[in-house]
């Protein structure tokens, strides 16, 4: 009877395992066989992306989105608006194509879709949205609609 759970003898998947060396271990994922999505890749494929992390800032003239997307190209990468008021960022990593001689020891990087969406507020200039991307980074600045400060006029008191 063995006391290594049998996860961490080789999976039969390619990738090669060693109980001795801490590197070389592949994190048990209790959920590998199990498929959460109709696609054929499954739901790993998607699982990363997913969760695309991306910062708001506003500062005095304009909110800022920026993106990390490494190793996605700007053609791969969509910046839309929805119902007037929404900011969709969306795109796709496709997944690495695996040749029948090649030996995977692991696979970390993610591939798959991603999609965030942000209302944005009433002070957006909808007309005047501009996206860049710069070594892996989507910016995208929305500038903002002054805000008027009400006249304020002196009035006099009498008496």
């Amino acid at each position: 009877m063995s006391l290594i759970p049998s996860f961490f003898n080789g999976s039969g998947n390619g990738r090669r395992s060693n109980i001795f060396d801490p590197f070389s271990l592949d994190v048990w994922d209790p959920f590998r066989d199990f498929s959460f999505s109709s696609s054929s890749e499954g739901s790993r494929e998607t699982s990363a992306l997913v969760n695309t992390r991306i910062d708001w800032k506003e500062t005095p003239q304009a909110h800022v989105f920026k993106a990390d997307l490494p190793g996605i190209k700007k053609e791969e990468v969509k910046v839309e608006v929805e119902d007037d008021r929404v900011l969709q960022i969306r795109g796709e990593r496709n997944r690495e194509v695996e040749e029948k001689n090649d030996t995977w020891h692991r696979v970390e990087r993610s591939s798959g879709q991603f999609m965030r969406r942000f209302r944005l507020p009433e002070n957006a200039k909808m007309d005047q949205i501009k996206a860049s991307m710069e070594n892996g980074v989507l910016t995208v600045t929305i500038p903002k609609e002054e805000v008027k400060k009400a006249d304020v006029k002196s009035i006099e008191i009498s008496g």
